[in-house]
């Protein structure tokens, strides 16, 4: 007899209709890159190396489920203009999954922050050094994410020298564009 199905991204149940499954995972310290799992697909991990330092960001069209663009912001060398030129582009009633890597403060402006708070961020405001955040919002809604985690860098709790444990969020988003919540 052939065991049933696994559930999209290894998920403990299948999504509903017209709901995408998702799984993201920050990285671990600077040593193993984040994952990013839509609709029971790796777009991104540390296995494919096409993961880096900073924030990981898939960009999914709300509606089809198609991925329109993929690739980490480099939040300590890259440049800012860029960078916010990127944040910018991305259209309302996009599905935004983002997971960070290492640092993703030190090119971090307030403005880059006001976007994510738009898709629905309500810890970006307080992700500091070396934090591990995830996060799965949609462009232009500005309403409260359910796909949030963040975990602080302090050296009384770290998980490793230096290091916050990892994050990670799952579960099941609706299809659709903007002003629906996520």
């Amino acid at each position: 007899m052939t065991p049933p199905p696994v559930p999209k991204c290894n998920l403990s149940r299948d999504c509903p209709p017209e709901h995408f499954a998702l799984h993201i995972r920050s990285g671990a310290a600077n040593v193993v890159g984040p994952k990013i799992c839509f609709d029971g697909k790796i777009i991104m991990g540390h296995v494919l190396n096409n993961v880096g330092s900073g924030l990981n960001i898939v960009v999914i069209n709300g509606e089809t489920g198609v991925v329109e663009k993929y690739g980490y912001l480099n939040m300590q060398t890259g440049n800012q203009d860029d960078i916010l030129a990127y944040l910018k582009a991305i259209e309302p009633g996009m599905i935004v999954l983002v997971a960070s890597y290492d640092d993703v403060t030190t090119k971090m402006t307030d403005e880059m922050r006001e976007i994510f708070v738009g898709m629905g961020s309500t810890f970006i405001k307080s992700v500091k050094y070396r934090d591990n955040w995830v996060f799965v919002g949609r462009a232009g809604t500005g309403n409260k994410s359910s796909f949030e985690k963040h975990a602080v860098n302090d050296e009384k709790s770290n998980a490793f020298e230096g290091w916050p444990v990892m994050v990670e969020v799952g579960g099941c988003i609706p299809r659709g564009a903007a002003g629906q919540k996520p």
